[in-house]
Parts: C-alpha cells; sequence; structure tokens
C-alpha cells in the first residue's frame, strides 16, 4: 500500500502541472481526491492492515492528500495569472493609433422650423397649447365651420377610424378645445400657437406626405381688427426669412376665418426680382389665415358681437423647404445624414 501511495503522488503531481485549465484541474481533484477518487480507494484497504502499519500508512496518506491540494492550488493560481496576462495583452491600447470620433447630433430640420416659429410667437406673448392627433369629426370638421359636402371630409382625404372618430387633418381642432376651455374656465382673451402632427390621405411625393407638421395661430380678444392680424403677421415673417421681406395679402376662402386671405412673401432667393424658386413672379405663398369666422366663435360659445380674434395655419415642412430650398418634402422623413447634417 505504501507503494501504491508514493506511486499515486507522483503520477499526480505530474498530471497536475500538465493541466492548462480550471475544468482539467477541477477533474482531476475529483478523480484523485474524491469519494471514489484513487486515494480513498487505496485508503479503504487500511482495514486490511496490521496495528503497526496503520499509523504509518495513515500519516502517508494524509501527506499525499497534502500534497496533491498544494498542488492543485498552486496551479490555480499560476492558471489565474497566466489567464490574467493573456487579459491585459489583448486588451492593451495602441496609444498611436488614431481615436474613433464620435459625432454630435443636431436637431432635425423640422424640429428646428418648429423652434423657430415657436420661439418668433412666444417672444409675441403668445403660450403654447397642445392637443390630440385622434380627434372627433365635431372637432375637426363641424365647429370649425367646415359644410358637411367640404372635399377635406372624404374618405378618400381623410384617415377615418370610425364615422366620429378620425387622425386629425390640422392642427385646429386644438383651438376649439382651447376656446371651449377657456369660456368654461372664464379665461379669455387668448393667444396660442399649436405645433403637432397632422394626418391625409395623400400619396407621398416631392411636395405631400400622409403624415406632416403644422402650427396653428390663434387671437381672441375684445375689439382684434385685420389691423392686429396683418401685424402680427408681417413681424413673424420679418423675424423668420429677414427684415427686409414683404408680405402680400391675397383674399381666399376658408370655412373657418372671414375675411380670409392666402400670405405670400417676397422671395428670399430672389430678393422680389423673379427666380426658378418663385417661378419668376417674386412671391411664395407661405401660409393660409384670416379673421375667425363669427360661426366658430359661436360653436365655441364666445359671442362674437363682443370678440374677435385671427388665426393662421401654416405647414413646417413647406416652411423648411420654402427657407432652405428644398425640393422634395420625403428627404425630411428619409433619416439620411448627410442630409439632415446640412441643417
Amino acid at each position: 500500500m505504501k507503494e501504491k501511495l508514493t506511486k499515486l503522488r507522483e503520477e499526480a503531481l505530474g498530471f497536475i502541472e500538465k493541466a492548462e485549465t480550471f475544468d482539467e484541474i477541477e477533474k482531476l481533484r475529483v478523480n484523485l481526491l474524491g469519494k471514489k477518487g484513487d486515494l480513498t480507494v487505496i485508503l479503504k484497504g487500511m482495514g486490511k492492515l496490521s496495528n503497526e502499519e496503520r499509523p504509518v500508512i495513515g500519516k502517508l496518506g494524509n501527506e499525499v492528500r497534502e500534497a496533491i491540494t498544494e498542488k492543485i492550488n498552486e496551479k490555480k493560481i499560476s492558471i489565474q495569472e497566466k489567464m490574467q496576462e493573456e487579459k491585459i495583452k489583448s486588451e492593451t491600447i495602441d496609444i498611436t493609433m488614431p481615436g474613433k470620433s464620435f459625432e454630435i447630433g443636431k436637431k432635425h430640420i423640422i424640429s428646428k422650423m418648429i423652434d423657430e416659429v415657436t420661439e418668433i410667437f412666444m417672444g409675441m406673448g403668445f403660450s403654447i397649447a397642445d392637443g390630440p392627433e385622434i380627434e372627433t369629426v365635431e372637432n375637426n370638421f363641424d365647429s370649425l365651420n367646415a359644410p358637411k359636402d367640404h372635399p377635406s371630409r372624404d374618405m378618400s382625404d381623410t384617415f377615418y377610424i370610425t364615422e366620429d372618430i378620425l387622425l386629425r387633418t390640422q392642427t385646429s381642432p386644438v383651438q376649439i378645445r382651447t376656446m371651449k376651455e377657456a369660456v368654461n374656465n372664464n379665461d379669455l382673451p387668448l393667444k396660442i400657437i399649436v405645433p403637432g402632427r397632422c394626418f391625409r390621405s395623400d400619396s407621398p411625393d416631392a411636395t405631400h406626405s400622409p403624415m406632416f407638421h403644422q402650427i396653428e395661430v390663434l387671437v381672441v380678444g375684445k375689439d382684434i381688427t385685420f389691423t392686429e392680424f396683418k401685424g402680427t403677421m408681417e413681424r413673424f415673417v420679418q423675424k423668420l426669412f429677414g427684415p427686409d421681406t414683404k408680405t402680400k395679402f391675397r383674399p381666399h376662402n376658408f370655412p373657418f376665418t372671414e375675411p380670409s386671405a392666402e400670405i405670400d412673401v417676397t422671395c428670399f432667393k430672389c430678393g422680389g426680382k423673379g427666380c426658378p424658386v418663385c417661378k419668376g413672379e417674386g412671391w411664395i405663398e407661405i401660409l393660409g389665415a384670416g379673421m375667425v369666422h363669427p360661426n366658430v366663435l359661436r360653436n365655441c360659445g364666445i359671442d362674437p358681437n363682443e370678440y374677435s380674434g385671427f388665426a393662421a395655419g401654416m405647414g413646417v415642412e413647406r416652411l423648411g423647404m420654402l427657407k432652405y430650398g428644398i425640393d422634395d418634402i420625403r428627404l425630411m422623413f428619409e433619416n439620411d445624414i448627410r442630409f439632415l447634417d446640412q441643417f
């Protein structure tokens, strides 16, 4: 038995020395020192030894166990150090290599235009109002004085969810909500702008998108006249396009305003001389506006004999296209960094 223990120690130490992974070490430990390991099997034969031999073999067995255990622990430390060295080598940074550049993001052109317009009107004392994108037909059409046969109410032009619920086609319903709330809270007069997304059943092309952004302007108070309306819009145009920009108000027809007008501005490319951007006319149409129709005021519980106001609606994408000479609205939604970085 003494020879078996001596041989086991020599072979075990050799096997441990050759091991290269923690898994190999653990497997050797179980095979050598486990309940069914080689050392345990040998020591089970001690019952056949004489009283004189038993203490000698027992002592030798303990020495073999300690030698194997110590060698296993040393090998584990050695493997750990080797793994750490390899990890350090693999993670070494070559400081002579050029660093990676990180691009800083910037505002999308649509967000940029909304912020520009919002800042201008807030500077004139306007506050921002918001409302749901899923609207009622009443708020989106009826309360805005749109007749039942108005083309915009057709299924082909509007995304209907039910007969009475739709995706708003304009931000004007927020005007209705705000005016009704102001009446309930006795909170007139009003000066608000309403930026937000709108939806119309348009096929995407260079100038149309089924989803677009709009900014609505609304003022309601006593003795509000076309003069205040004209002065406010001229101030806005000059702030957005430059102090030398002139405006032209052309009569138009909108169901929610009376009188109504489309507002043109002198072409910011040619200064009104005529160029391809303005198609040689020297003027570019930017938005529709007018004095709030008395029926709209009545629908919100406001007496048109006591109050008046004006409203305007502008497409954010159109403003951006005009200001920066963009010829295709789809570029704003394709998320091409090469395009967006220009702004």
